[in-house]
């Protein structure tokens, strides 16, 4: 026999199941256990999640060093085409969007804005020129803020773009 939606709930309604549990105050709310059980399954969770979400964050900080590079590399090529040379050393990356005293032929801003944009941890880039690896080396120092390519903190470079 089976019962219907009404019966059902007339049969839970008798015995009390439907009614809100109250403490002995009359006063609903959690016990210090079961918020305890909470907080623990929330840390289990975070536990879990949160190292992924911390590489993920990594890992785009690498990313957006290395297109801002590409844009650096992109601007100093025209820059090149427009004066004949690239920035020198002295000059900076500066040059790409305030005109040098030496720059003949400048036609910039070759950057967006009034001002080089730093590397995703707040340093600025670090321009080499004449470069050991190309025309000129740009490097981000990467999260470390140090010159060394072997550890996990390595550098972005200009040279080494995937």
């Amino acid at each position: 026999m089976m019962l219907g939606w009404t019966k059902f709930s007339d049969l839970m309604k008798r015995h009390g199941q439907c009614r809100a549990r109250t403490r002995s105050g009359g006063e609903a709310g959690f016990t210090l256990v079961e918020m305890l059980v909470v907080i623990t399954i929330i840390g289990l969770v975070m536990g879990l999640v949160g190292p992924r979400v911390l590489s993920y964050l990594s890992d785009s900080k690498l990313k957006t060093a290395r297109i801002q590079i590409r844009s650096l590399a992109s601007a100093l090529d025209l820059y090149h085409l427009d004066n004949g040379r690239y920035p020198t050393a002295a000059e900076g990356l500066g040059a790409l969007v305030q005109k040098p005293a030496t720059a003949t032929s400048w036609n910039g801003p070759y950057l967006s804005g009034t001002l080089v944009p730093t590397d995703p941890w707040g340093r600025p880039y670090v321009y080499k020129f004449p470069g050991q690896h190309g025309a000129y080396d740009i490097v981000s120092l990467g999260p470390d803020g140090r010159e060394d390519e072997t550890t996990a903190n390595a550098n972005v470079t200009s040279w080494q773009q995937p």
